[in-house]
């Protein structure tokens, strides 16, 4: 087709709206890779075209499409378009990882035909987000009467979470017996979150701690029954395992007295024995002598008087 009849055709589509020109937001996981979608009709029809993935004023990705209908691709951060983008007119941006420095960042598509640069023909919101860790939930030792603190610890998520305590599933703890602050990871800007709940309640009520992640939609919770401690759980199981170990110790004692004492008993069982043959022996010995001198003995002669 002549450069003459593609320059209305590539006029015209720039007037065209894509279905993302909307400033929509896509969630992206962080450390996983994520698509920015936009939908360019016509864009095979045009000749010697770029288009520019922008960040902010960034060129995150530049195409060129020549007259030999391929694509020339150059980008940072290792960013793609589709291979076949010029069938589709599929130019969704593909980001190889999401940084948590990139929530609510904007990127924009742009087209530019000789030397002249379109409006933003796509732009797309990039909102991010990570799972935090299960929260760890530890009771601390009170005496009866006196204030228990409950510490509720989770890690590793984005952005900043709700933190939310219940006592006995339904009652909010007492205004100010709440304390929650966050930190920021070095080098992943990834946050752990730390709360701590100081209240005067009886041994048996159940507590428990919900971290909210409305990014993720995520609500994670952790319950701490009765009168279950965490130190005293620890120490009970230390317990518990030194009990085990001496009652091992001490079968494996018994059993060792008791093999050795089985031994003595054969052993002496066994003299027994080797006594009463020899015994026996003797007896029949003896009594086989007598049977001889008896026999070898003459007879004694009858006289008359």
């Amino acid at each position: 087709m002549p450069v003459a009849l593609c320059r209305p055709g590539l006029l015209l589509s720039f007037i065209t709206v894509c279905s993302c020109l909307d400033p929509d937001c896509v969630l992206g996981t962080v450390g996983r890779p994520v698509s920015l979608p936009c939908l360019y009709p016509n864009i095979s029809t045009s000749v010697n075209v770029s288009i520019e993935w922008r960040r902010g004023e960034e060129v995150v990705l530049r195409s060129d499409w020549g007259e030999d209908g391929q694509w020339d691709r150059r980008s940072s951060d290792s960013a793609a378009i589709s291979a076949d983008a010029a069938l589709t007119g599929n130019l969704s941006l593909l980001l190889p990882s999401v940084d948590p420095k990139e929530d609510n960042t904007y990127f924009s598509l742009f087209i530019v035909s000789e030397g002249k640069q379109s409006a933003a023909v796509c732009t797309v919101c990039l909102t991010t987000a990570a799972s935090f860790s299960p929260p760890l939930l530890e009771r601390e030792e009170a005496e009866q009467g006196e204030e228990i603190t409950f510490r509720c610890h989770s890690t590793g998520g984005f952005p900043e979470p709700a933190v939310y305590w219940l006592i006995n599933d339904t009652e909010k703890p007492p205004e100010g017996s709440v304390r929650t602050w966050t930190t920021a990871l070095p080098d992943s800007n990834l946050y752990n979150i730390t709360s701590h709940l100081t209240v005067n309640i009886s041994k048996d009520s159940r507590v428990s701690c919900m971290i909210e992640n409305q990014s993720m939609n995520q609500n994670l919770t952790s319950t701490s029954y009765g009168v279950e401690r965490g130190p005293l759980n620890q120490r009970a199981s230390e317990a518990m395992w030194i009990f085990s170990t001496a009652l091992c110790v001490v079968v494996g004692i018994m059993v060792i007295v008791g093999v050795v004492y089985q031994i003595h008993l054969d052993r002496i069982s066994k003299r027994k024995k080797k006594t009463y043959r020899q015994h026996q022996q003797g007896r029949d010995r003896h009594h086989q002598n007598r049977e001889e001198t008896e026999v070898m003995k003459p007879a004694s002669k009858e006289t008359d008087v």
